[in-house]
């Protein structure tokens, strides 16, 4: 068996590294089977802020993977540059908002899964991020969250 080709590094209309994370726009993001409005719907999300990480370019569509891996094209203008993530505990039914990014710090909020967050900066391959849910603000481990790369700096 052959393996699928490589992704490239860069998209090829933007020039921007692939793969990246963005959110969707709107409560409303038509995801398609091909780069065009003549290609069927697969999929309406209807969660603005969520995120998804865009895979491929064509002409103004981005193709995305979304945290469950499901693929397809969206326009571009349904994407935002904002940074989300999904928290997504694995050992335990909710994550713990630290005050600090220590696992000995007081606890702001328990977060359920699912829930979006805005990441307000994340240090370059560090252990936690720094987030926001709804008026809470605090550090979540970074393996408790999809929607940002392992060793990704966000200022």
């Amino acid at each position: 068996p052959t393996s699928p080709p490589a992704l490239p590094s860069t998209g090829s209309v933007t020039g921007l590294p692939l793969p990246r994370f963005a959110s969707l726009r709107s409560d409303e993001v038509n995801m398609r089977v091909g780069p065009s409005t003549s290609y069927p719907i697969e999929w309406t999300f209807q969660r603005r802020d969520l995120p998804v990480q865009i895979i491929g370019e064509f002409q103004l569509w981005r193709r995305i993977r979304d945290a469950d891996g499901a693929e397809g094209w969206v326009h571009s203008s349904t994407l935002a540059g904002r940074r989300t993530v999904l928290v997504r505990p694995a050992a335990t039914p909710e994550a713990t908002l630290r005050r600090r990014a220590e696992e000995a710090a007081a606890a702001v909020a328990r977060i359920h899964p699912g829930v979006i967050a805005r990441i307000r900066a994340c240090d370059a391959g560090a252990p936690w991020c720094e987030v926001q849910v709804a008026t809470h603000r605090g550090f979540l481990r970074r393996t408790e969250l999809w929607g940002v790369g392992l060793e990704e700096e966000i200022k």
